[in-house]
């Protein structure tokens, strides 16, 4: 029987008013959640505030939904708010026994003259080194703590996750978002994105392809206490593909496959390419904004006060 769970996502990012005003803003913004066979999306939208700006919307080269705001009109402060509904459905999770040895899935990507399949083509585009995920000979040696010898694929990346997950320390204060990888996996220390880019990392290293998956993930309040607005923060895990199975994810923050609690933003090859925003400032003076996330299960706002 298929399971689904319903959300309301507001996601803001606000500069506040400094008194000095900015002459021009410009912003690519990845806020509205992907559809996909397992993730509907009810509606999406993006409210700027001072409501002078200029908006257009589209998808970029992964296919994920994106945005550009434009705006030239001098202002102090900005509000960038989207808000989405999603239901997500249950996924069935393939066993990891049952996938090929890894050895083989890496030597079918490694060139050869024939034409390839549409899904191969496409995990070519995740199996190098990109802007912020290295590939090294000791990240190899890492990702071969777990893959062993004729380890089936999937069963070699459960196990890296839960090397990450086990003798990795989340520690907000460790990193920052430039942190290399390299860094993260001598410190045994970081966030979802550092432990998502260690993964990756390791993995390309081996020869196999992984993208970055952004999204958000459901997190629960104390026990007797209410789930409060603005709380939560975006999240970031890992794909994996397998030529019998297409992408298969892995949250190594948490330890586990993403399931309901999950919801997808969209993917690309690391951070950089689905930051939530980014673009550049004119004028005004350098801060750093501050972002308000909020997963609000429908369960929850049925519910009478």
């Amino acid at each position: 029987m298929t399971r689904s769970a319903a959300y309301t996502i507001l996601h803001e990012t606000e500069y506040a008013p400094c008194g000095v005003p900015v002459s021009l803003a410009q912003h690519l913004l990845h806020l509205i959640p992907r559809e996909l066979p397992w993730q509907s999306r009810e509606s999406g939208r993006i409210v700027i505030e001072p409501d002078l700006a200029h908006l257009s919307e589209g998808e970029d080269a992964f296919g994920n939904p994106v945005a550009w705001l434009s705006l030239d009109t001098p202002h102090d402060g900005l509000l960038v708010r989207a808000e989405s509904h999603v239901t997500v459905s249950s996924r069935v999770l393939p066993d990891s026994d049952e996938s090929p040895p890894w050895e083989s899935v890496r030597d079918s990507l490694r060139y050869h003259p024939e034409p390839r399949c549409a899904d191969s083509l496409d995990a070519l585009r995740y199996l190098y080194a990109s802007p912020r995920v290295p590939c090294s000979a000791a990240l190899a040696a890492f990702a071969r703590e777990a893959f062993r010898p004729g380890e089936p694929l999937l069963a070699g990346a459960q196990a890296l996750m839960e090397v990450i997950f086990k003798t990795f320390t989340f520690d907000a204060k460790a990193t920052e978002v430039n942190t290399p990888v390299h860094e993260v996996l001598q410190r045994k220390r970081g966030v979802c994105q550092d432990f998502a880019h260690l993964m990756i990392a390791a993995l390309r290293s081996v020869g196999l392809p992984a993208r970055y998956m952004s999204g958000y993930l459901l997190t629960d309040p104390p026990p007797g206490k209410p789930r409060l607005v603005g709380a939560d923060a975006s999240h970031a895990w890992v794909a994996v593909w397998c030529p019998t199975n297409g992408w298969v994810e892995y949250d190594p923050t948490n330890g586990i496959q993403p399931d309901l609690r999950h919801v997808t933003l969209g993917w690309g090859r690391d951070f950089q390419d689905v930051s939530p925003l980014r673009g550049v400032i004119l004028g005004g003076l350098a801060q750093a904004p501050e972002v308000r996330v909020t997963v609000m299960p429908d369960a929850e706002r049925a519910e009478p006060a």
